[in-house]
């Protein structure tokens, strides 16, 4: 049972065996239903030929939930009391994502109301834990009003929007999302908060899981496609080429030691945060593309309009991005990236190669490749780690 109330004072930076608590795994839980609402309307878009016109939207609102979610957990790192005012903020802000996703469908069509109110009722939450945070820990106090001061000043903004005529033009968003960026760097200005690197790269691996859940869910469908309308050859294919894609992906990503390279260098660890968001837009909008790709050969399925490249595509960019962003973000934290650059650059150039002889081969077939290059990658990748950890006697 947690306690009433506590002080609410800074973890220990070298805190040991710290790992997410069960309340920041039930958070993490009520993001699955707007990843899925975003990865669905992506997919559905996709699938009618309107993919690039639905980017704009998917990555507005993707915004909203990666920042949300990245803000509590950058929090939570330094100030977690597990008591009941923490977790009664802690229930508001997951009120806020769950209003958040029900308005995916209409931020869609261009309507961000209830996204908005949503994204609201999150900030709410966490600006009462900044403030809390002030006033119980005199040593950050600084710190955490430049927190509250800042994501209030643009929440403001936010609001304001909705004012405008289809809540003002693209630009504007922009110049909001860049505010509530500056406002992590700003803030800590006068004293950087205590989090546990630790901590915190687990967490990033556990919103990483969640997102490559997307695909799980896509290959399950073929399955059950497969199952439904008898057994269909490309339907298979596509289920054991995306579990292999998701696979290798999480085998890749979890090779590089963020931790270790969060301890050593703390200083980076806004530009690796930053950029993780570029990694999770990936991941999801992956989800989205195995969805597209099953609709392409499923037996009784409506009729899509994109075509076998378009398909490949939309499972082989957010490939590409995943595998570049991995050494890009991890390069600058350790000496050395368990996987090497020249490996990626080989892998990208396969499979980008998938999606221009897609035509010819199929969907099946270029999900195919795709899921061979990873694999290649992968073995390629634990057979130099192998040899790199034998005795120098005993290396060939």
């Amino acid at each position: 049972m947690s306690p009433l109330r506590t002080r609410m004072a800074a973890r220990d930076l070298a805190e040991q065996h710290r790992v997410s608590s069960p309340l920041e795994l039930l958070f993490d839980l009520t993001f699955v239903a707007a990843v899925s609402q975003i990865v669905g309307r992506l997919a559905h878009a996709t699938e009618q030929g309107h993919g690039v016109e639905a980017i704009g939207p998917f990555l507005m609102v993707f915004f909203a939930i990666w920042w949300a979610w990245m803000n509590f957990t950058w929090f939570a790192s330094a100030y977690d009391t597990d008591d009941v005012p923490y977790r009664v903020m802690t229930l508001l802000q997951m009120a806020g994502v769950l209003v958040l996703a029900a308005g995916v469908p209409t931020a869609f069509e261009g309507d961000f109301t209830v996204v908005t109110i949503g994204y609201l009722v999150m900030r709410v939450g966490l600006v009462s834990l900044w403030l809390r945070a002030a006033v119980a820990h005199p040593e950050g106090r600084a710190t955490a009003l430049r927190y509250a001061i800042g994501i209030s000043f643009v929440q403001v903004l936010w609001v304001s929007k909705l004012a405008l005529p289809g809540g003002g033009p693209v630009w504007l968003f922009v110049v909001c999302a860049v505010l509530d960026l500056a406002v992590p760097p700003i803030a800590e200005r006068t004293g950087s908060t205590s989090w546990h690197p630790h901590h915190i790269a687990e967490r990033y691996g556990l919103f990483t899981i969640i997102l490559l859940g997307e695909s799980v869910l896509a290959a399950t469908n073929a399955v059950q496609g497969a199952i439904a309308h008898g057994l269909s050859v490309g339907l298979v294919v596509i289920a054991i080429a995306g579990l292999v894609i998701l696979f290798a992906l999480w085998w890749i990503y979890f090779s590089e030691p963020a931790g270790d390279g969060l301890e050593e260098r703390r200083q980076r660890s806004f530009f690796w945060g930053y950029g993780h968001c570029v990694i999770f837009a990936a991941l999801a909008a992956l989800g989205a593309g195995l969805e597209v790709a099953v609709a392409s050969v499923g037996e009784g399925e409506h009729h899509i309009v994109a075509g076998a490249e378009v398909v490949v595509a939309s499972v082989a960019i957010p490939v590409v991005i995943m595998l570049v962003l991995l050494w890009v973000l991890h390069a600058p934290l350790v000496s050395r990236t368990v996987v090497r650059p020249e490996a990626i650059g080989v892998a990208v150039v396969l499979v980008l190669l998938a999606v221009f002889i897609a035509p010819s081969i199929g969907v099946a077939a270029g999900l195919s490749a795709i899921a061979a290059v990873l694999v290649l990658l992968l073995v390629t990748t634990l057979a130099r780690e192998a040899r790199r950890s034998l005795p120098a006697s005993d290396a060939p």
